[in-house]
């Protein structure tokens, strides 16, 4: 159903489920009190589609487990539209074509059974068409900004001429209602006023031409708070974030939207402004996950001095909707793994932590710490892939030693013949093989540099104990090193 709000000049609504429309006073003019007719259809719904100032569509589909009956959904509206001073048309119709109409051209609470939309605009006149917006259904000016049509200011022109010269047209072949329209043969309509004709046809029946297409508010979702005493340190500011986290959490989940990016601005006490921006590793808006973050941060990057006064304004993106599978191992919210990332960054700095990623070099175990982002959801296995028997080909895996272990190694005629060192849990002994040298190189040309270059042969080897290694000849500075050992 579908919902259409439309103030004579102010304001129209639509819901799925049960299609609803209203608008605004005829002046057009907010009076003291008064909210934007999409406001009002935002407490609602989070699908809302403005057309213009005086017109919105918003659907609400799923609002009757709420609210009731289309009927007393419709009553609502209008209950908190008086409580806002205003006095909308709202229908509510199975399509937002129909929902459009009947609010535009009845007063009150208009509400359409299922089924019944196109019975119920057949008694409508011809110049309902004329109010039509262009960027709801009407099949003229296509190159406007999806989500955004008709909020220009030639919009209601526009409308109206293309309105008036099809009312003037139809009403020349003696048609008088959306009835009267709706009967006639497509393919002589077609003949006459080609594909528009029948376009404005469908519309005649109540039909949708195109879905609802949701356009986000226009003012940016922000907390200003000015402090009486200027605060110092994270404590004092944390019950200040909250203060402003809160309420800036609730208008993100009214409006089914999640913050990305973080703006903040804070106000120094010797008038100096200090802006920050915290990107966020998802959608997110739990207020004490965002508070904690920023409080991190400012952990890790303090403050020049006391603050009094704060802004704090998001960057949204669709709520993150999570379907877990039941073949796979669950992953931790993003919300924990941002607030983890945020603690380990404030004890061991920005650049210690993250995840690895390759770079195009040679030099062995080289990596770049890359931000670290929790990857997407992996698939369930087929069913082929969940046979846990034994694969009849071995695996070979190196543990390598993130910091290599010097060694002594005695060697005849250039070949490694024993390894003996004093870490614990690598007792050495006299090697059984070994295969190699591989020499490797590279960054020699890098002088007094923070990279410096590498120089050195590789060995595999293994003992007579049984265990393998793989250990290399320093060549620059003639010592021995154990690289890493063979599972």
């Amino acid at each position: 159903m579908f919902a259409c709000l439309f103030q004579p000049s102010s304001q129209q609504g639509l819901f799925d489920a049960a299609p609803c429309a209203a608008e605004a006073s005829p002046s057009g003019e907010r009076g003291p009190g008064r909210v934007p007719l999409d406001a009002l259809a935002r407490e609602f719904s989070p699908r809302v589609q403005v057309h213009r100032d005086t017109l919105v569509s918003l659907d609400i589909g799923g609002l009757g487990r709420l609210l009731g009956t289309p009927a007393e959904i419709g009553s609502e509206l209008r209950r908190a539209a008086a409580d806002r001073g205003l006095h909308p048309h709202i229908a509510i119709a199975p399509t937002r074509t129909a929902a459009l109409l009947m609010a535009l051209a009845r007063a009150g609470v208009t509400v359409v059974p299922p089924g019944g939309g196109r019975s119920a605009v057949a008694v409508l006149p011809l110049s309902v068409l004329r109010q039509l917006p262009h960027g709801a259904e009407a099949p003229c000016h296509r190159n406007d900004p999806p989500g955004r049509r008709g909020l220009s200011s030639s919009a209601g022109s526009r409308d109206a001429e293309a309105g008036s010269a099809v009312v003037d047209l139809l009403r020349r072949w003696g048609l008088k209602t959306l009835g009267d329209l709706a009967g006639l043969p497509a393919r002589p309509l077609s003949e006459r006023l080609g594909q528009n004709g029948v376009m404005w046809q469908r519309l005649a029946r109540g039909e949708d031409l195109q879905p609802l297409v949701a356009t986000g508010p226009e003012a940016p979702i922000e907390e200003t708070l000015d402090l009486e005493w200027p605060v110092e340190g994270l404590e004092p500011l944390s019950f200040v974030l909250a203060r402003m986290c809160e309420p800036l959490s609730e208008r993100l989940a009214a409006l089914d939207l999640a913050a990305v990016v973080l703006h903040l601005s804070f106000r120094l006490v010797s008038r100096e402004t200090e802006a920050r921006e915290l990107q966020l590793p998802a959608p997110m808006r739990d207020p004490k996950v965002l508070r904690t973050l920023i409080l991190l941060h400012l952990e890790s990057h303090p403050l020049a001095g006391g603050v009094d006064r704060l802004a704090l304004r998001v960057d949204t993106a669709p709520a993150r909707i999570t379907q877990f599978s039941l073949l796979s191992r669950a992953r931790p919210f993003p919300e924990q793994m941002a607030t983890l990332l945020a603690r380990l960054s404030a004890l061991l700095g920005e650049r210690r932590v993250g995840a690895p990623g390759l770079v195009d070099s040679h030099r062995p175990g080289a990596f770049a710490m890359a931000r670290f982002s929790g990857g997407g959801e992996s698939a369930p296995a087929p069913p082929g892939d969940l046979d846990v028997s034994p694969s009849r080909e071995p695996h070979v895996a190196l543990r390598r030693f993130r910091v290599p272990v010097p060694a002594r190694v005695m060697a005849q005629a250039g070949r490694p013949v024993r390894v003996t060192t004093g870490r614990c849990g690598l007792d050495g002994g006299a090697v059984a093989a070994a295969v190699g040298p591989w020499r490797t190189s590279g960054d020699w040309w890098r002088v007094g540099g923070r990279v410096e270059g590498w120089n050195r042969d590789e060995w595999d080897v293994a003992l007579a104990d049984g265990g393998i290694y793989r250990i290399y000849r320093d060549r620059s500075h003639d010592r021995w090193f154990i690289d890493g050992i063979v599972d």
